[in-house]
């Protein structure tokens, strides 16, 4: 269901722009605007104390120690941002933004409030539990990553093993509890998660699945099997969930998971209020189907559609989604969507270093995931755009690139 029509105005007619949310979205959105020709006062609110910076190094770098931050480049000056920090939203009333520093008024809204991560129903008193979500987590996280540390690990999601990688790599002893049977089964199918198991072994982790923790005591992790596992370090990783508690009653339609809905021009149920980001489900006419936001690329690309909807404009948002991860070594890459009514195809052997997973219908590649290959992403990411018709057989021989694999490229 589309969300519900947005009232486009002219850009003289907006005059007090209010962004919502101080991550790479919410920069993005005011530099598009400003691209666009607005000139009208604009004002960002971050719950954050820090400028907007980037998330993927946090568990890369920073955690490592190979860096300190990853703030983000803008002039702000030149942008003219009133940049209020440390403003959390915690409601919306009519055109009115409420906060923890007072009403912020506007008549254009971009909500860019991003995702926290899904905190378990149980903590542990002492405070070793800790979560990866921000600069501070990271930098408060890194002093414990010590050699023969003993870590623990609940989930072997994108984020968990990322956490594991950078534990791994300094010398920590790293365990990793997933309730699933296999790494990363939300979100891809058992043939290719089943081949990320060997991986935790080799690099000196050790994966329990299905074991499902139930609680933490006296420096213990609890699994639901009855054992426990003594940790110095818990890190929790299963997931996150859109930051939109605050939209609560403001007539902003969310779904069933809290995501903001939006159409292809970014717009929302309300007029004059556009979303981005990780908090947003968009409807894709590429895939059919409503996508939820989450990752970067899509945090990167959105504000440029939602800017200039907000400005009047009829632009239209249907990227083919990408996703990477730096793990054990390996660099996964993820190209397009994926759905259980594809076929699978592989190009390489997945038990092996390098390798490409595809997935095809009715002879048009839909997804790909790969590892080691970078070069499959980018013609992967052209024959989808173009709906080129994939030969299946062609496409499984890896000594053939994706782009000769296509049998319709007329305008390659």
């Amino acid at each position: 269901m589309p969300a519900g029509r947005f009232e486009s105005r002219p850009p003289e007619q907006l005059s007090r722009a209010l962004i919502v949310g101080g991550g790479i979205a919410g920069l993005e959105a005011a530099a598009a605007l400003r691209g666009e020709g607005y000139r009208g006062a604009l004002t960002l609110l971050s719950a954050e104390r820090h400028r907007p910076y980037d998330r993927p190094p946090l568990s890369k770098e920073v955690l490592v120690g190979d860096a300190d931050g990853s703030d983000l480049e803008a002039d702000w000056n030149e942008l003219g941002v009133d940049l209020r920090l440390g403003c959390i939203a915690t409601a919306l009333r009519g055109a009115v933004v409420e906060t923890e520093q007072g009403e912020f008024g506007f008549d254009g809204l971009i909500v860019a409030t991003g995702a926290a991560p899904v905190r378990l129903p149980f903590e542990e008193s002492s405070g070793a539990v800790r979560y990866l979500r921000t600069i501070d987590d990271a930098l408060a996280l890194r002093p414990s990553l010590v050699p023969g540390v003993r870590v623990v690990i609940v989930g072997a999601g994108w984020i968990g093993a990322e956490v594991a990688t950078a534990a791994a790599a300094m010398g920590c002893k790293v365990t990793v509890l997933e309730a699933a049977g296999a790494p990363v089964a939300d979100a891809l199918p058992p043939e290719i998660s089943n081949h990320m198991v060997s991986w935790y072994a080799d690099a000196g982790v050790e994966l329990c699945l299905e074991s499902p923790v139930v609680g933490f005591s006296d420096g213990r992790v609890q699994v639901a099997d009855g054992g426990a596992l003594p940790a110095d370090v818990v890190v929790v990783g299963v997931g996150v969930r859109p930051e939109t508690g605050w939209l609560s009653g403001s007539g902003v339609e969310l779904d069933d998971r809290g995501f903001v809905v939006v159409d292809s021009g970014m717009r929302t149920s309300r007029p004059g209020v556009v979303a981005v980001g990780d908090c947003t489900a968009w409807e894709s006419a590429r895939y059919e189907r409503r996508l939820p936001g989450g990752h970067w690329d899509h945090a990167l690309r959105s504000p440029a559609t939602a800017a200039a909807t907000l400005l009047g404009g009829d632009e239209t948002y249907d990227p083919v989604p990408y996703f990477w991860s730096d793990q054990f070594g390996r660099k996964v890459q993820y190209v397009g969507h994926w759905s259980k009514e594809d076929t699978l195809v592989f190009r390489g052997d997945p038990s092996g270093p390098v390798w490409s997973a595809c997935w095809i219908c009715e002879d048009h590649l839909r997804a790909l995931l790969t590892v080691g290959r970078s070069r499959d992403v980018s013609q992967a990411r052209k024959a989808i755009l173009a709906d080129y018709v994939v030969d299946p057989t062609r496409l499984a021989d890896e000594s053939i690139s994706i782009t000769d694999a296509c049998l319709d490229r007329s305008n390659a």
